[in-house]
């Protein structure tokens, strides 16, 4: 039971430092026009909540198939995604500007570019993938799907009042917080990183 709760705890860190809801949030406003209502921020939240939810089921259950068909070891994934994983850590701690886009279609702005690839991108594809790979059991399994269920519920909440939460936090606040995910992002790529080479090694080796 303890091994169980530490790993959904682990994997809901790792989901909400891979994802930033705050950040991800000043993104969305930064798409919008300043007057943009409630009424269309609580649809873009819907639009990117619904997107994120389909893809990682999709990916949760198809992850599999597809190292297959293409014949890639999922160490040579954790390599590869940790790589990812520490570019989008890099980008966080600097500037983070090259992450957000101009919407010309705020209608559907929730779920391309917001929803994919914004929060359900490369970096968060492959740890899908790579959890899917590391749950042994049915429950392993669960505690992933809890864990990222809990994450896209807090990134509706923080999307349909990122207003309000820009207001409360300030810019500086908002600032200070990406750059811990994004510290936490890079600590979670080196792991991914060193663990894929290590078993790789031994395997070639």
């Amino acid at each position: 039971m303890q091994t169980l709760l530490e790993a959904f705890l682990q994997q809901t860190v790792t989901f909400a430092a891979i994802m930033d809801p705050v950040g991800v949030s000043a993104m969305m406003l930064g798409m919008l026009s300043h007057q943009a209502t409630r009424s269309e921020v609580l649809t873009i939240a819907r639009q990117a909540t619904w997107t994120i939810t389909i893809a990682f089921f999709v990916v949760l259950l198809a992850g599999d198939a597809i190292l297959r068909a293409f014949g890639i070891d999922q160490n040579s994934l954790k390599v590869i995604g940790g790589i990812v994983l520490l570019m989008m850590a890099l980008e966080m701690l600097g500037s983070g500007n090259s992450r957000m886009l101009s919407a010309d279609n705020q209608d559907k702005v929730g779920v391309i570019p917001l929803g994919i690839p914004m929060i359900f991108g490369a970096g968060l594809f492959t740890t899908v993938i790579i959890l899917r790979q590391q749950a042994e059991t049915l429950s392993g399994m669960g505690m992933t799907i809890a864990a990222f269920l809990v994450n896209a519920l807090v990134m509706y909440l923080v999307l349909r009042y990122a207003i309000h939460i820009r207001k409360l936090l300030g810019m500086t606040a908002e600032n200070v917080i990406t750059k811990l995910m994004g510290l936490i992002t890079g600590a979670i790529a080196i792991q991914f990183i060193v663990d894929g080479i290590v078993t790789l090694g031994k395997h070639y080796l």
